[in-house]
């Protein structure tokens, strides 16, 4: 039946009477046309829809370290250092078994499978954590430490998940193809990094509607305006189909790890120790910025202190959209090489100049902003491409998900020993020095590991996609409708087809 509502082509009737061969062609190239603008549109939407989700795990990852303040003044010695830490960690311990969990899910059920699923834990955890209640003070932030576990783990899924739908759908033409790493910056690191910034500004809007008072309703509603966003998403999520590499190369079942780590090992091993290295430095100095700024101006209020920590944390949005623009122009791990080195050089000055810095505190503020800033210009951006290109299609959720793991457990490890290592020295002065000194020794590290073990791979997914199924083929194996088996089966099964 016709489509009332489909425009007539005035071309097309400017053919009648023509050869059937030339309406027939010119119908095929037209067909085409709206098959690939169609085709655009999707691959454009599955990216914001991507930006979007991971901006609300940035956000409820952020917005802990911003309510602790209450919980002190609120709860008294309920909030002990040890509760502090658990707060803080369980989301991130969450986020390192979602992102093995979705990782492997993402590969053998497809990747709308993964995105609903993730997204349903995040909300829950949300929600636990907004509605936290206990007989008592302690028993409210067990129940808070593990709603938020929960929501880790569905956020965990989104980095993945996101990246790797972000990468898949940037492929699906040329011109998003060109464009990728501007693309996956912006809807990876920099969304993240957005919804760090707008954790800060809600708990300053928060504040004001309540005048500024240290009340309960303050955390309440700070936590429970993270779930609001994914609720939102969640209906074009449930719309999007996979991407066309992974409906071509997907293998559900049977995989031979041990030839896919024969092949994979090195860039596995550079893209999970690249990203070990970043997060252990960028996390500890993003989550901890006001209490940074509290150390070094002590006089603030709780709402200079968020706010400066804000204005802190808005330096990484350049710095992940001008490792974007590098991305496309040097390279990926040429980016991420780069800005590990320059942030090192940062980090040492900055370090080593502590004391007259901070003597003018505008100043330190921005060069505190700046260091931020380099991480994301490079590693920040770069970790997720790297790890989302260098492997193929079929694996891509495993080795993104097990890359991205052991970048939170270095989050984890270093949010555990920032706090001590300030405490071992004998003046804040000499504590700060010494974590920035520190952090800028791993982000030489972060740099070597990134040129020697990260390999420098095709912009286009499919030519990996290809050298893989040739690498199985030449040991025995190849891979039919998601299903890998040997040679011999696969020529069994075509005979009897």
């Amino acid at each position: 039946m016709a489509n009332p509502d489909r425009v007539a082509d005035p071309a097309k009737e400017d053919l009648k009477g023509q050869p059937n061969e030339l309406v027939a062609a010119y119908t095929e190239s037209h067909d085409m046309e709206e098959s690939a603008e169609m085709g655009r549109k999707t691959s454009v939407l599955n990216v914001i829809v991507s930006g979007m989700a991971l901006f609300s795990d940035g956000y409820n990852a952020q917005i802990i370290g911003y309510m602790e303040p209450f919980f002190s003044v609120l709860y008294g010695d309920a909030m002990s250092s040890t509760i502090k830490s658990r707060l803080s960690n369980s989301y991130l311990i969450g986020e390192i078994f979602g992102m093995l969990f979705f990782g492997v899910l993402i590969d053998r059920l497809g990747r709308r499978t993964g995105i609903v699923a993730a997204t349903a834990f995040l909300v829950l955890g949300v929600v636990l954590a907004t509605a936290a209640h206990g007989t008592s003070d302690l028993g409210m932030f067990w129940m808070m430490i593990v709603a938020r576990g929960i929501a880790g783990f569905g956020a965990g899924g989104e980095y993945p998940v996101c990246a790797t739908s972000a990468t898949e759908a940037s492929d699906e033409t040329s011109k998003l193809r060109k464009k990728r790493g501007f693309l996956v910056a912006v809807t990876t690191d920099f969304a993240v990094d957005l919804g760090f910034v707008m954790a800060g500004i809600i708990a300053l809007i928060v504040l004001a509607c309540y005048h500024q008072r240290n009340s309960e309703g303050v955390w309440r509603v700070s936590f429970g305006l993270g779930f609001v966003l994914p609720v939102v998403i969640c209906f074009f999520r449930l719309r999007m189909i996979d991407s066309t590499q992974y409906r071509k190369h997907n293998i559900k079942s049977q995989y031979p790890y041990w030839l896919i780590l024969k092949r994979y090992w090195k860039p596995m091993l550079g893209t999970c120790l690249a990203w070990f290295c970043y997060d252990f430095v960028t996390y500890p100095f993003g989550i901890f910025s006001s209490t940074i700024i509290g150390q070094l101006n002590p006089n603030n209020t709780t709402v200079q202190n968020i706010g400066y920590g804000t204005v802190i944390n808005c330096f990484y949005l350049p710095g992940c959209l001008i490792g974007g623009l590098l991305m496309d122009r040097i390279g990926r791990k040429q980016t991420m090489t780069l800005g590990f080195g320059l942030w090192a050089i940062w980090g040492f000055i900055l370090g080593g100049a502590l004391k007259p810095i901070q003597t003018v505190f505008p100043l330190f503020v921005v060069m505190y902003g700046i260091f931020n800033a380099l991480g994301e210009m490079g590693p920040g951006v770069a970790t997720f491409l790297c790890a989302a290109e260098s492997f193929p299609t079929p694996l891509r959720g495993h080795f993104l998900g097990w890359a991205a793991a052991v970048g939170k457990a270095g989050a984890s490890i270093g949010t555990q020993v920032f706090t001590p290592i300030q405490d071992s020295f004998d003046s804040t002065e000499k504590g700060q020095q010494a974590v920035f000194l520190i952090g800028s020794a791993f982000t030489v590290v972060g740099g070597l590991i990134s040129w020697f073990l990260i390999p420098d791979m095709s912009r286009e997914l499919e030519t990996e996609d290809v050298k893989f199924r040739a690498y199985l083929e030449e040991n025995g194996y190849t891979y039919q409708d998601g299903v890998l088996v040997s040679i011999e089966q696969n020529s069994g099964y075509n005979a009897a087809k």
